[in-house]
C-alpha cells in the first residue's frame, strides 16, 4: 500500500538530503582538483536492485541520475555487511562507461536485511593507458585507455583488498591523488549509510522500503504526465560531431522520437556504425541506458523543473539501438571519447523535443566541453604534475523565457570551473587570460549564451596538454525559431606568433617551455528572430563587450553611433532583415548546410542499409572508402538519392575479396 503524500514528501526530503551529504563530504575530502573544483562525481541511494532512487541537485554531474546498477551488482556473488566494491571497467555490466569513471557500491543492511545500496562515482584524472589522461580520440580499442577492473570486492566484510589496490595504483600517473579520491568516495558512501539508517530508525524499515518504491512510481507518473502534453508524432533530428578520428569525416547521429501517449521511443537507427576511434558509446543495447537518457531526462526537467528526479522517469521510455553502431559498440571498441559523443547526443535529444514543442525547449547548446589536462614538471620541486585544469564550456541556447547562460552550456553536467588562482597554485603555468568570447553566442531575440576562453603559458620541457572533447570547429549549436547558430570553438598553439598553429580538435599536444595554448569553445544558439531583440538590451551587450558594434548592426540590426542607437536607421535596418528571414525551426551554420547538400538524409538512408549488412569490424573501414570515393565527385554528378553511395559500397566491396570471406565466415 502506497504512503499517504505528506510522509512520502518528507521521505522524499530525506533521501534528497542524504544524497546531498554524501556529494558534500566527497568534494570537501577529495584530492583531485577535476573532482574537488570541477565536481566531476556522483553520489546515491539505490535500490537492492540497483536503480538510484535519490541523486543531488545540483552538486556533481548530473549524468547518472537514474542510472540502473543491477547488472554490475549482479556480478558479485554475495553481499555482507562492510562490503565495499569497485568496478571502472566499460564492458563489464555496462554501468561504468569509460575507464577513468570510477564506481562504488557499498551495500546497507538493517537487522540483516539488504535495504539499499550507497553508490557513488569519479572522474580519475588519470588510470593509464596511452596518453597522459588516459583519453584521446586517437586510440582504438579499449585496452589502450587505462588499467580496467571488473566488479570486485575492494574491502570484505570491512577487511581491505590490498593485492587489489596495489595493482590499480602501481598502473596510474598519479596514484597518490587516486587514492585520495577512493578514499573520498569510500567517505561519502559511508555517509549515505549512515543516513539511511537513520531514515530506517525515523520512518520504519516497512515505511523505507514503500517510500522508496512510492518515490520510483511517483517519477514515472510524473514523466507520464509531461510526455502527455507532447503531441503524438515522430520528430526527426540529427547532428554531428566533426570527425571520426583524427583528420577523419563527421559522426552523425540522429534521433527519431516517437511520441505515442504517455510514452516515447528515441529510435537512433541511421547514427553511423561503430568507429575505429574512441568516440563509441558502450550501452550494451540496454534500452534505458543512463547515456541514451540524459538529454531525455534535461528535457523533462526543462519542460517542468519540481519533477523528482530518479530512476522512475526513464520507466515511459525506451530506445532503439542497433548493435554494431556508435550507440551500441561492440567489445574492444575504443570507449574512452564517449564523452564527446555524449554531449552530442544530449543536444540531439534536445534537438528532437524542440521540433516537437519549440516554445517549451531551447536553442541548440554548445555541445562541447573540452576539459583540459596538463602533465607536466615542477620545476621547482622535481614533482611530476598530472592535472585537469578547467572545463573549457560553451554557452548554452537562448529560450523562449530569456538568454542562454554564458559559459555554462545546457548539457555541463554542472561542471563547475577552477579558479584561477588555484590553477597557477597547482599546475607550473602561467594563466594569460580567462574570459568570455564575444559574438559567439547565436543572435536572436533572446541571444545563445557565449563560449569561454583560456590561453595559459607552459613553463617545463615535455609537456603535454589533453584537451578531452575537442569539438565544434565545423559544425556549430543551432539557432530555433527564426534565432541564428552559435559560433564554432578554436584551438591554437603560440596565437599571435610567427609558430602559430591552428589544432583545430587535436586533443594530445606535446609543448616546450614558453608555449601557449589558446581555447575557445562554441557559443549557444538564438531564439527567436534577432530584429525583435529589445535594442536597448542589444546596446547593453555591447557595452559589456558581449556583442560588437558589426554583430550590433549585422544580425540584430540596430545601428549604434557614439554609443547611442540610431532609431531611424535601425527600424530600417530591421524591417530589411525581416524581410530576408527564411522560415523554419532550426537554423545550422554555413558548414553544416554545405555539408547537408551533399549528404543528404537519402545518402546517410543508403548508408546505413548498406553498412549494416557488413561485419562489424569492417563498417568504419568501408565508410571512410565511400567518403573518400564521393569526395571528389563533381557537383553535377550528384544525386542525393542514394545512389552515389550504393555504387561507391559496391566499388569498395568488390575491391577487397577478404570482406566477402568475413562476410562468409559470419
Amino acid at each position: 500500500m502506497r504512503i499517504d503524500p505528506v510522509t512520502l514528501q518528507i521521505f522524499a526530503n530525506h533521501a534528497q538530503a542524504a544524497a546531498d551529504s554524501m556529494a558534500f563530504t566527497l568534494f570537501r575530502t577529495a584530492h583531485s582538483t577535476f573532482v574537488k573544483e570541477t565536481e566531476d562525481f556522483t553520489t546515491g541511494l539505490a535500490t537492492p536492485d540497483g536503480m538510484t532512487f535519490a541523486s543531488p541537485r545540483d552538486l556533481g554531474a548530473t549524468w547518472f541520475i537514474g542510472l540502473d546498477y543491477a547488472n554490475a551488482l549482479k556480478m558479485i556473488p554475495d553481499y555482507r555487511p562492510g562490503d565495499i566494491c569497485i568496478t571502472n571497467d566499460p564492458y563489464s555490466g555496462f554501468v561504468c562507461t569509460h575507464t577513468p569513471d570510477l564506481h562504488m557500491w557499498k551495500p546497507i543492511f538493517w537487522e540483516g536485511e539488504l535495504v539499499a545500496f550507497s553508490v557513488s562515482h569519479i572522474h580519475n584524472t588519470d588510470v593509464g593507458g596511452a596518453v597522459p589522461a588516459s583519453l584521446s580520440r586517437q586510440l582504438t580499442e579499449v585496452h589502450q585507455e587505462g588499467i580496467r577492473i571488473p566488479p570486485n570486492k575492494l574491502y570484505a566484510e570491512g577487511r581491505l583488498n590490498q593485492a587489489l589496490l596495489d595493482v590499480m595504483l602501481t598502473n596510474v600517473r598519479m596514484p597518490e591523488q587516486n587514492y585520495g579520491d577512493l578514499q573520498a568516495q569510500i567517505a561519502a558512501m559511508n555517509t549515505g549509510e549512515r543516513k539511511v539508517h537513520d531514515m530506517v530508525r525515523k520512518f520504519g524499515v516497512d515505511v523505507f522500503r514503500q517510500g522508496v518504491k512510492d518515490l520510483l512510481d511517483l517519477g514515472e507518473r510524473q514523466a507520464r504526465a509531461l510526455l502527455s502534453r507532447i503531441p503524438d508524432g515522430d520528430y526527426f533530428f540529427a547532428d554531428y560531431l566533426d570527425e571520426d578520428a583524427p583528420g577523419g569525416v563527421p559522426v552523425r547521429l540522429a534521433l527519431t522520437l516517437k511520441i505515442r501517449g504517455d510514452e516515447a521511443i528515441l529510435d537512433f537507427t541511421g547514427s553511423d556504425a561503430q568507429l575505429q576511434s574512441s568516440l563509441n558509446v558502450p550501452t550494451g543495447g540496454a534500452e534505458r541506458h543512463i547515456l541514451l537518457m540524459v538529454g531525455y531526462t534535461y528535457c523533462l526537467y526543462s519542460i517542468d523543473p519540481s519533477i523528482l528526479l530518479n530512476g522512475g522517469i526513464t520507466r515511459p521510455a525506451r530506445c532503439v539501438i542497433p548493435e554494431g553502431t556508435i550507440l551500441n559498440p561492440k567489445f574492444p571498441a575504443a570507449v574512452g571519447m564517449r564523452s564527446m559523443t555524449c554531449g552530442r547526443l544530449q543536444g540531439l535529444t534536445i534537438g528532437a523535443f524542440q521540433a516537437a514543442v519549440p516554445d517549451l525547449l531551447p536553442a541548440g547548446p554548445a555541445g562541447s566541453s573540452a576539459i583540459m589536462n596538463v602533465k607536466t614538471t615542477d620545476n621547482r620541486t622535481g614533482r611530476l604534475i598530472m592535472a585537469s585544469i578547467d572545463p573549457i564550456t560553451g554557452g548554452a541556447g537562448g529560450w523562449s523565457g530569456g538568454d542562454g547562460a554564458d559559459g555554462s552550456g545546457a548539457n555541463s553536467s554542472f561542471l563547475k570551473n577552477t579558479p584561477v588562482e588555484i590553477n597557477e597554485t597547482e599546475v607550473p603555468i602561467k594563466v594569460l587570460r580567462y574570459s568570455l568570447v564575444p559574438d559567439s553566442g547565436g543572435a536572436g531575440k533572446h541571444r545563445g549564451g557565449l563560449g569561454t576562453l583560456l590561453e595559459f603559458k607552459v613553463s617545463a620541457p615535455n609537456t603535454v596538454v589533453t584537451a578531452r572533447n575537442r569539438d565544434r570547429t565545423r559544425f556549430s549549436s543551432w539557432g530555433s525559431n527564426g534565432g541564428k547558430p552559435g559560433a564554432t570553438s578554436g584551438f591554437w598553439r603560440n596565437p599571435g606568433r610567427n609558430d602559430v598553429v591552428d589544432l583545430g580538435n587535436t586533443d594530445v599536444v606535446a609543448l616546450d617551455p614558453g608555449d601557449v595554448i589558446l581555447v575557445t569553445a562554441c557559443g549557444g544558439g538564438g531564439w527567436g528572430p534577432p530584429w525583435e531583440r529589445d535594442a536597448k538590451a542589444v546596446l547593453f551587450d555591447v557595452e559589456q563587450g558581449k556583442v560588437s558594434v558589426q554583430s550590433a548592426d549585422d544580425d540584430y540590426g540596430v545601428v549604434i553611433r557614439d554609443g547611442a542607437i540610431d532609431e531611424t536607421a535601425t527600424a530600417a535596418r530591421r524591417a530589411r532583415l525581416a524581410a530576408q528571414a527564411k522560415p523554419g525551426i532550426f537554423a545550422f551554420n554555413e558548414q553544416r548546410e554545405a555539408y547537408e547538400r551533399e549528404w543528404t538524409d537519402a545518402n546517410y538512408a543508403a548508408l546505413t542499409e548498406v553498412l549494416a549488412t557488413l561485419p562489424i569490424h569492417w563498417r568504419h573501414f568501408i565508410k571512410k572508402r565511400i567518403f573518400a570515393s564521393l569526395e571528389p565527385l563533381p557537383a553535377q554528378q550528384r544525386r542525393g538519392d542514394g545512389s552515389e553511395v550504393r555504387r561507391a559500397f559496391e566499388l569498395a566491396v568488390a575491391e577487397f575479396p577478404e570482406l566477402r570471406q568475413a562476410q562468409a565466415a559470419e
